[in-house]
């Protein structure tokens, strides 16, 4: 009788000590790099919902009441298709503002991007890179020339002093198609789909391989200033509204995508801002340029389009709510501002083929991106 005591009481102090242990422990898993979350008992339905948040690899969507952010992503074995209106699902600048007169609005967006990138090693030079996981799409440059009287043209960067664009604190502003975009560091995405590792998976490229943001910036640009002083007399940087003269003369201080060369193996990236990191290639976004990646290493059926929109094109870009017409809500850019003028019929919308009779734009403007 003496040891069934003795039995039961070792008994309850192995159930209390067990009770107490389980209480204050944390589950820490670094199991996946993209992964990384904290669970205890009284949390462990959440931290399952925590871990789908963080894994945008495969299915997922994004449905932002507060912003009208609205992104679906489905994957099958070869394609991963993105369906977005493209609006961002974060705080922005208020637009218009100061450089920039456009007013951010939904587009109608659909991109394929290929689940098993082929690297080629041979890179490609695009004008939009990629897109963000919450379907606002990159693009780098800009639209914004100076042009010489001595045939000499520069391509102005984004993040300089002659010309102020309206950048927000994303490093990001309007298109007069009301397309918001990114130029460099997303600031805001990285906040949001940071999983608490050193790379913050941030986007697709059109090739297929991801894009990531160093949040240690331990992985260095290979582009540098080129030494010497720029070229050019009588220069003019113009707008849709005015026309200034700018003086080219001086060194190379990144006012300009010309002032930069690249230098292989000066930096940890390639050509195309590429790296290979535990056997996967991928693209860095930096603080440094390029910022965002000018050029693919992988195979791309992305088509860059050069030249005016198709009167197709258009339409189906500004037909958000698909009803088979623009309303005056719907209409931007040019087109907002010439609507009564292409609306035959004064029904207060407009067909695609009213859209065939929109004159052609003066070659002469420019509108900034």
């Amino acid at each position: 009788m003496k040891n069934i005591y003795v039995l039961f009481g070792v008994l309850i102090i192995i159930i209390v000590l067990g009770c107490n242990s389980y209480k204050g422990s944390n589950i820490h898993s670094h199991q996946n790099q993209d992964l990384h979350y904290h669970d205890s008992d009284s949390h462990s339905h959440s931290q399952n919902e925590e871990v789908k948040l963080h894994d945008y690899f495969g299915d997922y969507s994004i449905d932002d009441e507060n912003f009208g952010a609205k992104t679906t992503v489905t994957v099958s074995d070869k394609t991963r298709k993105m369906v977005t209106n493209a609006l961002p699902n974060h705080k922005t600048g208020e637009y218009p503002r100061k450089g920039n007169p456009n007013t951010i609005s939904a587009q109608n967006r659909t991109y394929s991007f290929p689940v098993n990138p082929k690297y080629t090693g041979n890179p490609k030079w695009v004008r939009e890179p990629g897109v963000a996981l919450n379907g606002v799409k990159f693009e780098p440059g800009t639209a914004e020339v100076v042009e010489c009287d001595t045939g000499e043209n520069y391509r102005v960067e984004a993040f300089q002093e002659l010309v102020n664009l309206g950048l927000d604190f994303n490093n990001a502003h309007v298109q007069p198609t009301g397309a918001y975009h990114y130029h460099g560091t997303p600031t805001s995405v990285i906040e949001k789909f940071d999983s608490g590792n050193d790379l913050v998976h941030v986007g697709f490229a059109h090739d297929g391989f991801l894009m990531y943001y160093s949040k240690s910036d331990i992985y260095k640009s290979s582009y540098k200033l080129i030494d010497g002083s720029r070229k050019g007399e009588d220069c003019t940087y113009e707008t849709r509204r005015n026309s200034r003269d700018v003086s080219v003369g001086g060194h190379h201080d990144g006012t300009y995508t010309s002032d930069f060369e690249y230098v292989d193996g000066s930096g940890d990236l390639d050509e195309c801002n590429g790296i290979t990191i535990n056997g996967k290639y991928m693209y860095l976004v930096t603080s440094e340029f390029p910022y965002v990646s000018r050029c693919l290493m992988g195979e791309v059926a992305l088509e860059e389009r050069r030249s005016r929109p198709t009167t197709a094109q258009l339409f189906k870009r500004m037909d958000v709510n698909l009803d088979g017409k623009i309303s005056k809500a719907e209409a931007k850019g040019r087109l907002a501002s010439m609507f009564s003028q292409v609306d035959s019929n004064n029904d207060g919308f407009l067909v695609q083929s009213e859209l065939k009779h929109m004159p052609r734009p003066d070659r002469t403007q420019r509108r900034s991106e």
